[in-house]
């Protein structure tokens, strides 16, 4: 069992919803939080009720990131970036220009040209930056993905992926759905694993994309049908369905000339068919740990960084098309 590394000094950038489910295992793991940098009020007065309950210290709030960043100078190793997508480029670059290991929500970014900058600044600072997809951080997507790249698995052919979620009526009137902070609707967040997933398992650039939005009255998409060849030759559909019953899911199947694979965006489970069984069997691999937890360990060097920002771009390529070619009414892109 890997051991936790302790006594990371971190700040939270953001103190939403998402930071509150974070926080119990940062602490568990000997993280001390220093600092949140949280605009609302409301938010940041949940986070010090989260941590009262905890029995955990009350961090001070600075609002505003350049403040934060030179009052704690020299006080602070780490980050953890939870806000809105828009913002996700520009206070990651801060962080790590300002010598902090960054770990940022997903999806990295909006758009090819931030992504590009922020891998640059990554190189240029040599400091970490981790990208906390699920799917990415999940021993069964990692496994597919070595597995396909090694050819144990055979030559891939066709990947299809489908995730649904009653998400409309969950973010109706909410940031999500503000295309100037969000860069997309149901398909850029939670069907951002799907992306990014997507991506993972192809593990190659797209070559063309076509794509096609309903926005069901909205200002972003609710739901989405792509399709894409890789440049290898890899035929890729994506569905994205943002108004159901209440339910949250997804299914990717992955097709080679040796397998059938049964897989999800989140890394949820992981079945393989090889040629010649009549029945998938689930891989036997552990539990996806948390994203803070392996985000300590590839700082400590004990683990190669599992979702890098080099990923990120290859979504960020795919977003753009998928956008690109959404405005045009499923024109044919070329990436």
């Amino acid at each position: 069992m890997t051991t936790p590394v302790t006594g990371v000094r971190a700040a939270l950038i953001g103190a939403g919803g998402m930071a509150r489910h974070h926080i119990p295992r940062m602490l568990a793991l000997g993280t001390q939080i220093v600092a949140v940098c949280e605009p609302s009020d409301a938010q940041y007065q949940l986070t010090c009720d989260k941590l009262k309950s905890l029995d955990a210290p009350i961090p001070p709030n600075e609002p505003v990131l350049e403040t934060l960043l030179t009052k704690y100078a020299g006080q602070l190793d780490a980050v953890f970036i939870i806000t809105p997508h828009a913002f996700h480029h520009d206070q990651t670059k801060l962080c790590l220009e300002a010598g902090l290991d960054v770990l940022l929500e997903k999806p990295m970014v909006i758009n090819q040209e931030e992504a590009l900058s922020l891998i640059e600044v990554r190189d240029r600072t040599k400091k970490l930056l981790v990208i906390a997809f699920q799917g990415g951080l999940s021993p069964q997507i990692r496994y597919l993905s070595e597995q396909l790249r090694a050819g144990s698995l055979g030559q891939l052919l066709n990947v299809s992926g489908t995730v649904w979620q009653d998400w409309k009526t969950a973010q109706i009137g909410q940031w999500r759905t503000n295309p100037v902070i969000s860069g997309g609707g149901f398909l850029f967040d939670t069907g951002a694993h799907m992306l990014n997933s997507v991506c993972d398992i192809v593990g190659e650039d797209f070559a063309q994309v076509a794509a096609w939005f309903d926005m069901r009255g909205q200002p972003v998409d609710i739901l989405s049908a792509v399709m894409g060849r890789t440049r290898s030759g890899v035929l890729v559909t994506i569905n994205a369905c943002g108004d159901t019953i209440p339910s949250c899911a997804s299914i990717i199947k992955v097709v080679t000339t040796e397998a059938i694979i049964d897989t999800g965006q989140w890394g949820e489970r992981l079945l393989i068919q090889h040629r010649g069984e009549k029945e998938p069997t689930e891989v036997d691999l552990p539990a996806m740990r948390g994203a803070w937890e392996q985000f300590l360990d590839v700082r400590a060097g004990k683990i190669a960084n599992p979702c890098p920002p080099d990923v990120g771009l290859r979504m960020a390529q795919l977003w753009d098309a998928v956008r690109l070619s959404a405005s045009r009414g499923g024109e044919m892109v070329n990436v």
